[in-house]
């Protein structure tokens, strides 16, 4: 099965409880979804075919052992599944970034699953598949990206209802230039939420808008 790859690249992770690690990214083409803050829109089209075997061997080139599979929407490509599968089988420890649009079922549960909760301010929050939340385990963890309050007090009541921070981690981001990153981390600090607060380190690091980082 071939695979419609935007960039392999080899850089430190921004974000997660891996954020600092170096780690090689695996973007992959194409998104259902168009967030009215997204910062891959390039990833929506273009690309090349690569297959298999040709991903793995760039990956191991770099000598690292975190890969992240990314896109826009890497589900969106049903060969990414075998993709994920494999890169656990060479030994490497493996993040799947996903939307939360799409099926997780099909995903090996060796990776280590990111899954984007899109709030209102996304404008997306009508194609996430809820019962992706139920198959959530321990190892991964799920991003809300905050743009306002009302994202804020949405996200919350998702975290509270659904009692997400007991079955993994939850990180909270502000959108990077729009939200308000103190005033973020001080609603969580006051209703005593129990989320891990985020920056996304890489657009600290490198120019917001460079592609590859």
């Amino acid at each position: 099965m071939m695979l419609k790859v935007t960039e392999i690249f080899h850089s430190i992770q921004g974000e997660s409880t891996h954020a600092g690690r170096p780690c090689v990214f695996v973007r992959l083409t194409g998104c259902p979804l168009r967030c009215t803050w997204c910062d891959t829109a390039y990833a929506f089209y273009g690309g090349r075919d690569m297959t298999q075997d040709e991903v793995v061997a760039q990956v191991r080139a770099f000598g690292c052992g975190l890969v992240e599979v990314t896109g826009g929407e890497p589900l969106s490509q049903p060969a990414s599944l075998p993709l994920l599968a494999r890169l656990c089988d060479e030994g490497f420890e493996v993040l799947l970034e996903t939307s939360g649009a799409i099926e997780t079922s099909g995903v090996d549960r060796r990776v280590h699953v990111v899954l984007d909760v899109k709030c209102p301010g996304s404008g997306m929050v009508d194609r996430m598949h809820w019962p992706n939340l139920d198959r959530l385990a321990p190892q991964d963890e799920v991003k809300f990206v905050i743009k306002d309050r009302a994202d804020y007090e949405w996200a919350r009541e998702v975290v509270r209802n659904r009692n997400l921070a007991a079955r993994c981690t939850v990180l909270m981001s502000p959108v990077f230039g729009e939200a308000d990153t103190r005033q973020l981390a001080e609603w969580v600090l006051a209703d005593r939420l129990p989320v891990r607060f985020q920056l996304q380190m890489h657009k600290q690091i490198w120019a917001p808008d460079m592609r590859g980082v």
